[in-house]
């Protein structure tokens, strides 16, 4: 598998001409999240100018027989941060990134969508497919991203969390969340977009990454589409409805299988 993901990506340098390094990352369904991140560092720190960067997965039997065999399916929409809910819902998808130092972007007259300012990561040691129940990870990985970005939380305008609908994920990352936020949780506006096109796994991070820069561009906030009764562990407001908002910086968390946590932060461009 790891040879055949290999072969795709010097078949796309070899189609576009594309110079450089090619890295492949494979963190489960933090791995589109931690591609933008690896990408974001190597343009901070001058070995790149422009990185082309992202994720993507497709659906097959095997994919579908883990969860299934984890329990980890619903079979109705998935219901993140729901009282009752019941699992995930697989969905697939590919979301590609062009990301470019701002001097590149100017000297090639390219329209810029966003910025990302803040990129966060750590690993959760507890369980090979459970997280850390008080979120122990993922509360590092939002205090780094937001620690890179210069940053508190109380300036952060939107959340687009994990939220996969499954009972352990979703009361561990608002368990995380609760902590991250602290006082001004009650005004923090959450979604998970899961709730539309499901879990993507590896294109999930960089599916929703690209969400956030859509909601700072067009300055609303993305629902969460199949939310019900909100689990009362949710220190925060879930977002119900799409709706004009003044947002300038939104979060995103990705947290996959092994233990690998991400977390994203972008700030609109003006």
């Amino acid at each position: 598998m790891h040879y055949q993901v290999q072969q795709q990506g010097l078949d796309l340098c070899s189609a576009f001409d594309f110079q450089g390094p090619l890295t492949n990352i494979s963190n489960a369904c933090a791995s589109g999240a931690n591609a933008i991140g690896h990408a974001w560092e190597m343009l901070r720190f001058g070995r790149a100018e422009k990185v082309l960067t992202g994720g993507y997965d497709t659906l097959c039997q095997l994919t579908f027989a883990g969860f299934d065999s984890l329990q980890a399916l619903s079979p109705a929409p998935c219901r993140p941060f729901d009282a009752h809910r019941d699992g995930l819902t697989l969905g697939e998808g590919a979301a590609i990134l062009t990301m470019e130092t701002l001097a590149h972007a100017h000297k090639r007259g390219a329209e810029i969508l966003g910025e990302i300012i803040g990129y966060g990561a750590a690993t959760d040691t507890h369980h090979l497919t459970q997280p850390h129940p008080e979120g122990n990870a993922a509360l590092a990985a939002m205090t780094a991203a937001c620690t890179s970005a210069s940053l508190l939380p109380a300036q952060i305008d939107y959340v687009n969390a994990h939220g996969t609908a499954t009972p352990h994920n979703d009361a561990t990352e608002a368990a995380a969340i609760n902590r991250w936020a602290g006082g001004c949780a009650s005004a923090l506006r959450v979604s998970s977009t899961k709730a539309t096109c499901g879990h993507l796994l590896g294109a999930a991070g960089a599916a929703e990454a690209v969400v956030c820069l859509m909601a700072l561009r067009g300055q609303w906030l993305p629902p969460q589409t199949s939310a019900g009764t909100t689990d009362p562990a949710c220190h925060f407001r879930i977002v119900r409805e799409a709706a004009e908002a003044s947002i300038e910086t939104a979060l995103s968390n990705s947290f996959g299988f092994g233990g690998a946590n991400a977390t994203l932060i972008f700030r609109r461009w003006s």
